[in-house]
């Protein structure tokens, strides 16, 4: 801040202009601001001099000039900004400044301005002023009879601002329940529901689902979205093929995050669960794999599903199971993304990401998963398991990451660690510290060893004399660790035989 010179001048200036008579106009305003620009006045307020009347007077100035137009663009952009970082969390300067001073009425009008600085500039006040007690009260008051001037505006303004208004309420989700909780019996919500339902243009509906992928993102907003049947209505836009790819696949990022998270299945039914997932089969069933961002989100999803023990017994589970799409997309070298897509999907649903006490799946959804590989390796021409490993293996860098995952997760059922254990080429190739050559591939190698080791020496084959080179080579190349890629070599001194003239 500017330091402050005179104290008393400043007084003096804030008093004259508070007590202009007539209404001010916007040159006025910028004419005193040009000579005492809003930090000078700022500091004025927050300054301990003793100078009488300085703070009244200055209150009295500002309240002046930001009921000018001029002054109002400016609020967002300094004054807010600056009382709200800077005041105590309940009872500071600024939340008091603009309580006693009517002040929120402008902040709330900056929203809907044309200038997209002023916008940005109120959106982060409104969000600075929601993390106080005080503050939350503004925005959201409680007494019958109040105004909430932010649904006023949501009520009365273009589409681009109530996005813009839906976009404060995905953030206060996250700052805290009692945020969440105010936002949410504010009723300031309903109306884009009716939006998200009701509106024809396919910008603002996209924007619409940006905004609900947000709220899924925090549990607090995940929270909101349950309550409100969004998975039935997610659900229908994704299995509707006459809406547009985009729409199709922002519904299927949302259910998905959703999806994922253990909380959602013991707070929804789980006939809505099933309707996403039979939703997403019926779209990957019409897309037949084709080399699609949409088909490669399709899959993404069923893997963040499948993160969660539910969610991956539900895929297996379901009839036909959801899950044959991607170990189809895996197995079948539909393309390089799709089978990306698929083989990180399939890590994914055999628990490659879950804790040891949730990795393995109910019985019939083992089954399932053990059937439908091996179906898939009966109808190529690799005719086993081991052997699609191996053949995906020997394929590019990215896929092989993909396929570390999938052995990794898949290793610990007996029937997948024989057939890894029972296949040299692939025993040899993930202990082999010159198979990778990247950070990232050593890394995933190396765990991919750590996997087979444990899942061997916690079964009945490690003590099988057949396997005792396996478990041999993968305990070096655990100890060794990831980064051994490279074997250090000494200089060779070079002995000639000195040239004569």
């Amino acid at each position: 801040m500017e330091p402050m010179d005179d104290p008393a001048s400043i007084a003096a200036a804030a008093s004259n202009f508070a007590s202009y008579p007539g209404p001010v106009t916007d040159a006025a305003a910028k004419e005193f601001l040009d000579s005492y620009p809003l930090p000078l006045l700022f500091s004025a307020l927050e300054s301990e001099y003793e100078v009488p009347g300085l703070e009244a007077s200055v209150v009295s100035c500002l309240e002046r000039i930001f009921k000018t137009s001029y002054g109002a663009s400016l609020l967002p952009q300094c004054m807010v900004e600056h009382f709200l970082e800077n005041s105590d969390k309940d009872e500071g300067i600024g939340v008091h400044a603009i309580a006693e001073n009517g002040l929120l009425t402008s902040i709330i009008t900056c929203l809907a301005d044309g200038d997209d600085n002023v916008a940005k500039a109120a959106t982060e006040a409104v969000k600075n002023l929601a993390k106080s007690t005080r503050g939350l009260e503004l925005l959201f008051p409680s007494k019958e009879g109040e105004i909430m001037h932010l649904k006023q505006l949501a009520m009365n303004c273009s589409s681009l601002v109530r996005i813009r208004i839906l976009s404060i309420a995905a953030a206060l989700f996250s700052i805290s329940s009692e945020t969440a909780a105010a936002v949410y019996q504010s009723g300031l919500l309903n109306m884009f529901e009716q939006e998200l339902n009701s509106t024809s243009d396919m910008l603002a509906t996209l924007n619409l689902l940006e905004l609900l992928y947000e709220f899924a993102a925090t549990p607090n907003g995940a929270k909101y979205l349950l309550t409100k049947n969004t998975l039935h209505r997610l659900a229908a836009t994704i299995s509707n093929s006459s809406v547009d790819s985009m729409l199709r696949s922002r519904a299927m990022m949302i259910c998905a995050r959703l999806l994922s998270l253990d909380s959602v299945y013991s707070a929804v039914d789980e006939l809505d669960v099933k309707n996403v997932i039979q939703a997403i089969d019926m779209n990957l069933e019409l897309l037949k794999f084709t080399e699609s961002n949409e088909c490669e989100i399709a899959l993404n999803s069923l893997g963040q599903i499948g993160l969660v023990m539910q969610g991956a017994e539900l895929l297996l589970c379901s009839a036909p199971p959801t899950a044959r799409h991607v170990i189809d997309a895996a197995f079948s070298r539909q393309g390089r993304n799709i089978q990306m897509a698929g083989t990180h999907a399939l890590a994914d649903i055999s628990g490659v990401e879950r804790s040891q006490s949730t990795l393995l799946l109910n019985d019939q959804a083992e089954s399932c998963l053990r059937n439908l590989i091996y179906t898939a390796a009966e109808n190529s021409s690799m005719r086993s398991p081991s052997n699609l490993f191996w053949s995906l293996l020997q394929q590019e860098p990215e896929v092989r990451l993909a396929v570390y995952r999938l052995i990794a997760g898949l290793v610990t059922r007996p029937w997948c660690l024989w057939e890894v254990c029972s296949k040299q080429e692939i025993i040899n190739f993930v202990t082999n510290p010159f198979s990778e050559t990247t950070k990232e591939g050593m890394e995933f190698r190396h765990s991919c060893c750590v996997a087979i080791n444990n899942s061997l020496m916690a079964s009945d084959y490690k003590n099988d004399a057949a396997f005792s080179q396996v478990a041999e080579k993968l305990q070096v190349a655990i100890k060794s660790g990831p980064y051994l890629a490279k074997v250090r070599t000494e200089s060779t001194p070079l002995v000639i035989t000195q040239e004569r003239f």
